[in-house]
């Protein structure tokens, strides 16, 4: 059916679209991004333990976004904020929303579980049993584990009025017990915690697997001698990850770790729950004594089918059965690392970057081979005579990053290491980093107090003849060794005077003395990235040819969306892959036609940030860094996006985004109506094993090369 039309021949177009039509809401977007995730577990075209390991991702992804989204939202309800979300939703109307979706997802879980790879592990060797089916043998041997190793470590904690309601630590798992005397009939209440250090599930023989109160709760007798135990529950709390520290009072950086300390030890003490998770069925009473205890009301309480804690199946995919999971993959080296003297010792990598700019693809392409290796380099080069690098995220356990920066310290190199303490999840680990890198004779900072340091940045100065040269890195995932197996990233090594002046200039600023002059290159959060993003995004508009695709985890920002439905209504086509929050609304007829939204899934964690502008005719201009299109990314952060000049590097960036806009590539398409619809045909292949095999495919180019 024809459109109407004005007596001038202009198209009759809709009125102003009210903040629920033109935009979708971020909490449920996010939810929806953790159904994707689930669907991972429904496919039954993956090795069964990686639909076990994406179960498992869904349970953890779930934990955080309670500890801090739905955190948030009952903290803006009980300061009384009356600000809508985007979409005009109060907070209020968004945690009921939020609830509907999560109890119809979690269903969803329990179903893929316990009717589909429960049964399915069971066929495999890999059993989850109950204290009732075990054989007497199992049983006596379950009674001495658990007298010798279990029992000494736990602390029934009574609960009445000469003993308060206890701390509950968030995400423990926790029996919930009432105990009689058979003598008085008198009925008290205690509180079991189940220590962090015990498996959640128990490893038996023969690939079997016990929830761990399953033995605490055969042998309740041993901890209550002479006492009735009237019921027992399973539970577990999810407290506000919040450290509520509030950063206008520590307006010197000096005094920043002792307080992200202070917010942590409150975080450890205080009982700010968001979360009640317990067993279907249980005691109405116990129930209501736990939610009444932890200040939570009846919506607030999960009941749930199956084990709780399902984010402890990451112990079950790590099972030696390599037949029952993808092929493991090896990184290859980046070709221009391979190259070898005829002295057989590696090329130099300083000589490589001053032959040209390299872009690194994680994890097809090694970070040992790269990152590291030239971190490695500059500490034992005794023309290097500085090293500055950010960290935001680091490993758990040993960091070749961060070992290279002390040994480069030791060396009496002058290295600043720039923490962010505020990495949330992460902010224990980052102090002892820090503290660690001080006695190194590292120059820890922490950035600018109002502001956390996520841009991923590293600089290297190296005296050369009579001269100062700087060598960058710049990237767009953290520098942990552990995720870089995991994560999709790009990493671009430089020797661009430019681009050094830049981050020079940028670490000069993070660490107080450069406040003033602007960048040449750099796009750089809070200053000139928001800014500099609505110009490329006008650019387009007035191009007559004009194109946009742009690669992040997430876009939620007003502005930045309208300027996009803008560019579309001005004849722009613009292509967006979002991993996971998307609040634009697209294909909508006079707003976002132009506008095509797909999600990527799979193996490994889609983490890059790429931007592009222009057309085939007038070339295009790329971006890579740290930021995601979010109001805290692009006025609330320090986030760094570099430019990719490099003809070389531009075709590798073109290479990336063609892949992922594939029409045959498998991803998830953002519909209208805001449901996201698996696109799949006879064709379709994984992007990721497409990067997979182009970065082998190098390899081979080079080796025949030789």
């Amino acid at each position: 059916m024809d459109e109407p039309r004005l007596h001038d021949d202009r198209r009759v177009r809709p009125g102003p679209a009210q903040p629920a039509e033109r935009y979708f809401n971020r909490e449920l977007s996010w939810l929806e991004f953790n159904r994707r995730v689930l669907a991972q577990a429904e496919d039954a075209s993956l090795p069964l333990l990686e639909r076990v390991k994406f179960l498992a991702i869904f349970s953890t992804n779930l934990d955080e976004f309670f500890q801090v989204r739905v955190a948030g939202l009952k903290a803006q309800v009980r300061a009384r904020v009356g600000t809508p979300a985007i979409d005009g939703l109060s907070a209020r109307e968004q945690l009921a929303r939020v609830r509907q979706r999560v109890v119809e997802l979690v269903a969803l879980q329990e179903e893929i579980f316990l009717k589909e790879l429960q049964p399915a592990l069971a066929e495999q060797g890999i059993a989850f049993v109950t204290w009732e089916s075990l054989p007497e043998r199992d049983r006596a041997n379950l009674g001495t584990l658990f007298s010798e190793q279990i029992f000494p470590v736990l602390t029934p904690l009574s609960v009445d009025p000469g003993h308060p309601f206890p701390h509950i630590s968030s995400l423990s798992l926790n029996l919930a017990l009432v105990v009689r005397d058979p003598q008085s009939r008198e009925e008290r209440k205690s509180r079991l915690k189940v220590p962090a250090l015990l498996p959640r599930f128990l490893p038996l023989e023969g690939g079997r697997f016990l929830p761990v109160e399953q033995l605490i709760c055969a042998h309740l007798d041993e901890l209550f001698p002479g006492m009735q135990i009237v019921s027992q529950q399973a539970f577990r709390v999810t407290l506000d990850a919040d450290l509520a520290v509030d950063m206008h009072d520590h307006e010197d950086a000096d005094d920043l770790l002792e307080a992200i300390e202070s917010g942590l030890q409150r975080r450890h003490r205080l009982n700010d729950a968001v979360r009640l998770e317990i067993g279907a069925g249980a005691d109405p009473e116990v129930r209501q004594f736990l939610a009444q205890g932890l200040e939570l009301d009846d919506a607030d309480v999960y009941e749930t089918h199956s084990s709780l804690d399902l984010g402890e199946l990451w112990k079950v995919y790590h099972l030696d059965r390599p037949d029952l999971k993808l092929p493991n993959h090896l990184p290859t080296t980046q070709p221009r690392l391979r190259e070898w003297r005829e002295d057989g010792a590696r090329t130099d990598l300083f000589e490589v970057l001053r032959a040209g700019d390299l872009l690194v693809h994680h994890p097809y392409e090694s970070f040992y081979s790269s990152m590291v290796a030239f971190l490695e380099q500059a500490a034992g080069d005794p023309d290097v005579l500085a090293i500055k690098h950010t960290l935001y995220r680091t490993a758990e356990t040993e960091n070749p990053i961060v070992r290279q920066l002390m040994r480069a310290a030791q060396e009496g190199k002058e290295v600043v290491a720039l923490i962010e303490l505020r990495a949330r999840f992460d902010e224990e680990l980052n102090i002892e980093w820090a503290r660690s890198l001080i006695d190194s004779g590292v120059h820890v900072v922490y950035g600018p107090v109002d502001l956390k340091t996520h841009g991923k940045v590293a600089l290297i100065v190296r005296r050369e003849g009579g001269a100062i040269r700087r060598y960058c890195q710049l990237g767009t995932g953290n520098y942990n060794p552990q995720t870089a197996r995991s994560y999709e990233d790009v990493s671009v090594l430089t020797a661009s005077p430019e681009i050094g002046a830049d981050v020079g200039r940028l670490f000069n600023h993070l660490t107080g003395f450069d406040k003033s002059q602007p960048y040449r290159k750099l796009l750089v959060a809070p200053e000139s990235l928001r800014s500099s993003l609505l110009e490329q995004i006008r650019r387009e508009c007035e191009a007559g040819d004009g194109s946009i695709a742009i690669k992040v985890n997430a876009i939620g920002d007003p502005a930045v969306i309208d300027a996009l439905y803008g560019a579309s209504e001005a004849g722009v086509e613009i292509d967006l892959v979002v991993r996971g929050i998307c609040c634009l609304r697209p294909g909508v007829p006079g707003m976002s036609e132009r506008i095509r939204v797909r999600s990527i899934l799979g193996r490994y964690l889609e983490h890059s940030r790429i931007w592009r502008f222009g057309s085939p005719a007038r070339g295009f201009r790329s971006y890579v860094g740290s930021a995601d299109l979010l109001p805290r990314n692009l006025d609330q952060r320090v986030e760094v996006m570099a430019p990719i000049e490099s003809p070389e590097l531009a075709r590798r960036i073109d290479e990336i985004l063609a892949i992922n806009l594939s029409p045959d590539a498998v991803h998830w398409r953002l519909l209208p109506s805001g449901e996201w619809r698996l696109a799949q045909g006879d064709g379709a292949f994984s992007t990721q094993l497409r990067f997979q095999e182009l970065a082998e495919a190098r390899i081979a180019l080079t080796a025949r090369g030789s």
